[in-house]
């Protein structure tokens, strides 16, 4: 070997241990810096015409694992997509009170059933009354907060999406950017890993709020795209942009850089911001449908009752809510019987009119009965009471009058339609009225019904996956086949080129409702964007009328009240029945009656036929019971939020513990890396003493 050979040998390695002095020395600074990682010097033999010249530094690189830098973001996504899911369900979970406190929201149809029972033995008690009613509103009233807290919530979680979304569109100009320099860097063989330890920050920032797919470019940096491939940094940034309607899922949409197209929608399955399409597109409206199911079938027991009953006197007028319908085909499909009874102010029978919906025919006061037929009922009834009394109906809603100072008392006998009575059904005598549009979906339609919308409207549905990503929007027209039956536009609905078959169907069920139901292994979800049927001059639209979508059902809880004629009146409450088995000239109605009133007290064990609504499939038990077992069901579904955060936030514990076992700085092999480091600029150093020392001794030989 040359004195030049060794000389240079000499001087590499000196400059190999500075850069490894560097190196240790800045691992041992940063030791306690979160988010650093470490790194080491990567270094090569030099060779030189086929000779070894010592060392040649060719980077500095950072101690990375892939495969556990992927496990800690895919598990810091999940620990965050729990979390806000966790936090937003135990907000909701507080509104109802403490099951433990007299004031817990399930518990209010027993008290209301306890205030009615209490009624029951003392009905001429106005205090009693007043009691029995105020608690009916107060349980009306609740629901009321209850919803619209839900949807302050839901509002509270678009907000954040929406922030979410502008925090993920930063995070990815920034990787972006760090690109550039990192490129830069590795081409000039400068020491890029402050700013890598930059963008393993960032994104780490962004797995908390949506999972992405990361792999590293050769040039440097990395390549970030969406959990089906879309780029989402890399080559330019994308645009990240949160979708949101009113009656439809919200979902994430993407324009990328220089996309000669609009934004396409990507996939969102981990992260806060699925966490918080979950609570926004799925859970709070679920609660609130199934806090609108409990509502609705509250009002329709108390509303059964008090339709089967009367006050004493009578009301002069009973005013029947908007069924959607037109006479003939609310009339129609009725079986057993019915009576309409005029009587005066002491309760005593000056007409009736005996209504059999098996045998189509009217009777007055015990004679033959008169054909009528549901096109003829109105005109055949208002024959029937004759100057006595008289019917309408208008904007699909029923009203019969008396008289003079008469009134109006009905006996439900065995009518039955959809479940419900002739009163019932027609919302003659109601406790409980809704302001939000129709009270209840069950109407009554069959197959066989005219459907009533005009051919040819259209109604565009959305079908979306679980996280919102719409998969297809179908506009479906009414059909336009002569007299268009209900079974008719079920088919179109259900038509697999020009419905939803493909993806799940519609279903008509024997209470008049209909529901659709997603299919394997999409399961979509159905949601209305826009309606323009109508059923009728002025009628609901179809969404409306059935209540399709999330929409109009998760806000019908907010929609009862009590009439407010009952609370100006407390007197008016329909607490004795309507007695045919008197004698002629005796009061059919008494003002101690109070079997009206035992009757609504049992209303919350009456068995009932709750359909699905929210994760609560459709089930036939008491209000009671489904008030008992949806207070149960938002309590587990809280506990299992709180123990998959807990369980997620242990996966990311443990997946960051590993990985900076790894990339982490060990105190301990840095020094021993140190040492090893000034032993060898130490000997390097001495060897470039010994080869100038050799070469002075050989200069002297030669002068």
């Amino acid at each position: 070997m040359s004195l030049t050979i060794a000389l240079q040998t000499a001087a590499s390695g000196l400059q190999a241990a500075q850069a490894g002095l560097r190196a240790v020395s800045d691992n041992i600074a940063n030791v306690n810096t979160p988010g650093y990682v470490r790194k080491t010097v990567v270094q090569q033999q030099l060779v030189v015409g086929g000779q070894g010249a010592g060392v040649e530094v060719t980077g500095v690189q950072r101690v990375t694992n892939q495969y556990l830098q992927m496990a800690s973001m895919a598990a810091g996504s999940d620990s965050s997509r729990y979390n806000v899911y966790s936090q937003f369900l135990d907000n909701a979970q507080s509104l109802f009170g403490d099951p433990s406190g007299s004031g817990y929201f399930f518990n209010l149809p027993d008290d209301i059933s306890a205030n009615f029972a209490s009624l029951a033995n003392d009905p001429s008690s106005s205090l009693l009354r007043t009691q029995a009613v105020n608690t009916v509103s107060n349980f009306l009233s609740e629901a009321d907060r209850i919803n619209s807290q839900i949807t302050a919530l839901g509002a509270s979680v678009d907000s954040q999406i929406g922030g979410d979304v502008t925090q993920v569109n930063s995070l990815l100009s920034q990787i972006d950017k760090l690109n550039t320099d990192i490129t830069r860097a590795r081409i000039t063989g400068g020491d890029s890993s402050g700013s890598e330890n930059i963008q393993d920050q960032l994104l780490n920032q962004l797995s908390t709020l949506m999972n992405v797919q990361v792999t590293a470019r050769d040039q440097g940096g990395v390549t970030v795209r969406s959990p089906e491939g879309i780029l989402l940094a890399g080559d330019g940034a994308a645009t990240l942009s949160y979708n949101k309607a009113t009656n439809t899922p919200g979902y994430i949409s993407v324009t990328t850089p220089g996309a000669s197209t609009g934004s396409q929608a990507i996939t969102v399955s981990s992260g806060e911001i699925r966490g918080l399409l979950d609570l926004r597109n799925d859970k709070l409206p679920g609660i609130a449908d199934e806090v609108g199911e409990l509502v609705s079938r509250t009002a329709q027991q108390l509303n059964a009752a008090h339709n089967a009953s009367t006050a004493y006197p009578p009301p002069t007028t009973l005013n029947g809510r908007n069924t959607g319908l037109d006479l003939p085909t609310a009339a129609s499909g009725f079986t057993g019987q019915t009576t309409v009874a005029i009587t005066n102010s002491s309760g005593v029978v000056q007409k009736k009119v005996a209504i059999d919906f098996t045998a189509g025919t009217m009777s007055v006061n015990g004679a033959a009965g008169v054909a009528f037929t549901p096109a003829t009922f109105l005109t055949t009834l208002n024959s029937s009471l004759g100057a006595q009394g008289s019917a309408s109906f208008s904007g699909g809603a029923l009203s019969i009058s008396a008289t003079g100072a008469n009134g109006v008392a009905i006996d439900e006998g065995t009518s039955q339609k959809a479940g419900q009575g002739f009163s019932q059904f027609f919302g003659l005598n109601d406790l409980v009225q809704s302001s939000g549009g129709m009270s209840t979906y069950d109407t009554g339609l069959t197959a066989t019904d005219a459907n009533g919308f005009t051919p040819g409207d259209t109604i565009t549905l959305r079908l979306s996956a679980a996280d919102g990503k719409p998969i297809r929007d179908v506009t479906v027209a009414v059909p336009g086949a002569a007299n268009p039956t209900m079974g008719d536009l079920v088919n179109a609905l259900n038509n697999s080129s020009t419905g939803v078959g493909l993806y799940g169907s519609f279903t008509l069920d024997a209470q008049g409702g209909l529901s659709f139901a997603g299919s394997p292994p999409q399961n979509a979800q159905l949601s209305v964007v826009a309606d323009t049927t109508q059923r009728g001059a002025g009628g609901p639209s179809m969404s409306q009328l059935f209540g399709l979508g999330s929409g109009p059902r998760s806000l019908r809880a907010a929609s009862y009240s009590v009439d407010p004629a009952v609370v100006a009146d407390p007197t008016k409450l329909a607490l004795g029945t309507l007695d045919l088995s008197v004698a002629a000239g005796q009061s059919a109605i008494t003002p101690g009656d109070g079997t009206g009133a035992v009757a609504l007290s049992l209303a919350g064990q009456t068995s009932t036929l709750f359909k699905v609504a929210g994760d609560l499939g459709a089930v036939n038990m008491t209000l009671s019971a489904y008030a008992a077992q949806l207070g149960g069901a938002i309590g587990r579904d809280a506990a299992t939020a709180a123990a998959q955060k807990a369980s997620a936030t242990a996966v990311q514990t443990e997946a960051d513990t590993r990985r900076q076992s790894v990339e982490g700085v060990n105190i301990d092999e840095e020094l021993v890396n140190l040492t090893t480091y000034q032993q060898a600029f130490s000997a390097n150093a001495r060897m470039i003493q010994a080869t100038k020392d050799m070469f002075d001794v050989l200069n002297n030989l030669i002068t």
